[in-house]
């Protein structure tokens, strides 16, 4: 099959930052991977080899270059597939977190490891978004989290008496080799053992519930306890509740990254808020106290000084939000806007005109 466009493949323009690229790519990978799709994978797996592989040519300046001059021409008659994949650094962009081995996935690991050995469940992410006043406050969110977990019924072993035996086909080394022939050029390519799917071995009788395989996949309510102070960006681990392992290996970790969405009336500035509050003209010139919201769901007082201008920023300390750490808070910043009046009796206009006459006389305004 013809190969699509790596830009294409991605949705981002020829002339897309790295970032924008990395930004494509994250999103695409967490849509696609095979085991975020179960009743889909080979597809998914299909759909996952193209958007890395075009990750893996755009990351790479020499190969973005090439591939830009030559188009895949510049890229099939240099790299063998193992060298575009070679170098990428899919680990900046997941961190881990439930993405598994890049490598290991497209070539069976490459001698590097055995699959029949025990492995870690992959960690997994999950973004939630939670307001700014669950932030200053803290809170606890009940998610629904898909993953594999350890199948019950089996202990995880697969087998539904426990009784298992080396695999026929890989002899149990977990994977297999196939050896292809071309244009005089001997090629080996190893792979998970499509038989004991990288365990190295099989079940006498395989559990009727995970149907061998030792896991099951299911959704599973989380309940996530998010504290007082938590900011945009903030990644909650919760050790263990990420997917089961295999072969009697530990469950991986999930990580829970906090969204904070905008508030109408509050802005962030570290642990300050800033608020906008608009005042008259006859408090600005004289003073008074006002009441302010603040981000408890309460009013607090704040004096206006005598002879407030535009545009004063008011400070009303410990109204800010808290240090996730310490829980000393920062301040409210009110700024104040004068609110000049559309409409004007005609008393109303001798009084301003009148005032306007004095402080002309005093010097106030000058030209």
């Amino acid at each position: 099959m013809e190969k699509r466009d790596y830009y294409e493949v991605l949705g981002v323009s020829r002339d897309a930052s790295k970032d924008e690229i990395k930004k494509a790519y994250r999103r695409l990978a967490k849509k696609w991977h095979p085991d975020m799709n179960p009743d889909n994978r080979e597809e998914a797996e299909e759909r996952f080899k193209e958007i890395s592989e075009a990750y893996a040519v755009l990351s790479d300046d020499e190969k973005r270059r090439l591939y830009d001059q030559y188009g895949h021409a510049g890229i099939d008659g240099r790299y063998s597939q193992e060298d575009i994949f070679r170098g990428a650094d899919f680990g900046d962009i997941f961190g881990g977190f439930g993405f598994g081995d890049i490598f290991d996935m497209f070539f069976g690991g490459g001698g590097r490891r055995r699959r029949s050995a025990p492995r870690r469940g992959s960690d997994l992410l999950y973004e939630l978004e939670i307001s700014l006043k669950e932030a200053a406050s803290g809170t606890e969110k009940e998610i629904e989290v898909p993953r594999y977990r350890k199948c019950e019924a089996c202990n995880g072993t697969g087998a539904k008496d426990g009784k298992v035996r080396t695999c026929p086909t890989c002899h149990g080394t977990g994977q297999v080799q196939r050896v292809h022939s071309a244009m005089g050029f001997r090629m080996v390519s190893t792979s998970v053992c499509p038989t004991c799917h990288g365990r190295g071995q099989i079940a006498e009788e395989p559990c009727p519930v995970c149907n061998g395989t030792g896991r099951v996949h299911g959704v599973e309510k989380v309940t996530v306890k998010i504290p007082a102070g938590a900011y945009d960006g903030l990644r909650l681990r919760m050790a263990g509740m990420g997917e089961a392992g295999q072969n009697g290996a530990p469950s991986g970790d999930l990580y829970v990254e906090i969204h904070v969405r905008p508030h109408p009336d509050f802005k962030v500035d570290g642990l300050n808020l800033i608020h906008e509050e608009g005042i008259s003209f006859g408090t600005a010139a004289l003073g008074g106290e006002i009441e302010v919201p603040t981000i408890d769901g309460k009013h607090a007082s704040l004096k206006i000084p005598a002879g407030t201008q535009p545009c004063t920023m008011l400070r009303m300390k410990g109204l800010g939000m808290p240090d996730l750490r310490s829980g000393k808070r920062g301040d409210m910043l009110v700024k104040v806007n004068i609110e000049v009046p559309k409409k004007l009796s005609k008393r109303e206009k001798e009084l301003i005109m009148e005032l306007e006459g004095k402080e002309k006389k005093r010097g106030i305004f000058r030209k």
